[in-house]
């Protein structure tokens, strides 16, 4: 498999083994990694870089101090996807594109309603008959990007 022209955006994460988690999703399927600022531990935390593995080497990632500097960097013909429980349209009915943004938020509280309001939610579908309220981020991202990979692929 070539590398897959994804961009996955991490808007304020803050558990390292889930940002190293997706890090390493990253290398292996050769999607860019966005990390918005603040994080929630310093970039050079032992549990991300754990998490990571020795795959740094083969991960474009880059930094931005807040989301509208990403915005405003990351512009080009693409589409913006929200990762949300509150989306309304499940990841199934998407027809993901080369080039397209996926976005993931913090793992305690989600994006926020400004960003949500700005793009096309999209939720993951679970159960509704318990109380669970949501995936792990790394689960979650790992979900939304090898169904993407698989329509890139097979398109």
């Amino acid at each position: 498999m070539d590398a897959i022209d994804l961009h996955i955006v991490l808007y304020q994460p803050e558990i390292p083994p889930n940002t190293g988690n997706i890090a390493r999703l990253c290398a292996c399927t050769g999607c860019v990694l966005h990390m918005v600022h603040p994080l929630g531990f310093d970039i050079s935390d032992r549990q991300l870089r754990r998490a990571g593995l020795d795959y740094w080497g083969h991960l474009d990632i880059r930094h931005y101090p807040d989301w509208q500097t990403l915005r405003a960097t990351l512009q080009g013909n693409r589409r913006w996807y929200a990762f949300s429980t509150k989306g309304t349209r499940h990841l199934w009915d998407v027809q993901f594109a080369a080039g397209d943004a996926l976005v993931f938020g913090p793992e305690s509280r989600g994006l926020p309603a400004s960003i949500l309001a700005d793009l096309e939610p999209v939720r993951i579908p679970m159960r509704s008959d318990a109380e669970v309220r949501s995936l792990n981020l790394s689960s979650a991202c790992a979900i939304a990007v090898y169904e993407a990979v698989r329509q890139l692929v097979t398109a």
